[in-house]
């Protein structure tokens, strides 16, 4: 299988993963403490969350740290970390300054990082620069902003192939529609996580399915 392109599902809700998990063209599952909030999972349970998560056919998890400084960044990590295998859990920073340090610590001990909340074309190169698995700008929130999302990420997903041996891939987030998500596709870049209501989408187009039920109609009038 080509493991150069990564889809992630972007949600906390385990009935919602279900409904999706498992399926060969899901890399795995992103979460934040955001949608965890809005799906009722306390820190206690994030870890139990992901690991079913896993069991339903995840190659790899990602949840974010919830502290600001460097050392309670780094002491969230390592507890998350603590309860999977190595290389199934990737560590969720921020890109502030602080972010970065703690990242670039964790990457030395050869843990995966996404750094996230990425806005600026500089901040996919640090994390380039740095050996990040993945800089995740958000293609919503940029467009509301009036930033000129695609644009944007079109020079992110630019500085980050000037880095191929970083491995780092831009996971771009707050995909709102299948348009945005096939644009996407079109500048290159190496990762995105959806929600699970367009992975449905996606996935289930009514013509195919409309021509399915013809096929299997006209196959129970064959002799």
């Amino acid at each position: 299988m080509n493991d150069d392109f990564h889809l992630y599902l972007d949600s906390a809700d385990l009935a919602e993963l279900q409904a999706c998990l498992p399926h060969p063209v899901v890399h795995g599952v992103t979460t934040n403490p955001t949608l965890l909030r809005r799906a009722g999972i306390g820190r206690s349970a994030v870890p139990g969350l992901l690991a079913r998560c896993i069991e339903l056919g995840a190659r790899r998890v990602q949840a974010q740290v919830y502290s600001s400084d460097v050392d309670g960044m780094l002491e969230d990590a390592q507890e998350l970390l603590s309860h999977f295998d190595r290389g199934q859990l990737v560590v969720k920073i921020p890109a502030t300054r602080q972010g970065f340090d703690a990242g670039a610590r964790l990457i030395a001990q050869g843990v995966p990082v996404t750094w996230t909340a990425v806005y600026a074309p500089e901040q996919a190169h640090f994390a380039a620069q740095l050996g990040a698995a993945y800089a995740a700008p958000y293609l919503g929130r940029l467009e509301d902003a009036g930033a000129g999302g695609l644009a944007l990420i079109a020079q992110m997903q630019a500085l980050v192939a000037q880095r191929p041996s970083s491995g780092t891939r831009l996971l771009v987030a707050s995909i709102r529609s299948r348009e945005a998500y096939l644009s996407l596709l079109g500048l290159g870049v190496g990762a995105v996580t959806i929600p699970p209501r367009l992975f449905a989408e996606l996935l289930d187009h009514p013509a195919t399915l409309a021509a399915e039920r013809g096929f299997l109609a006209d196959t129970g009038a064959l002799h």
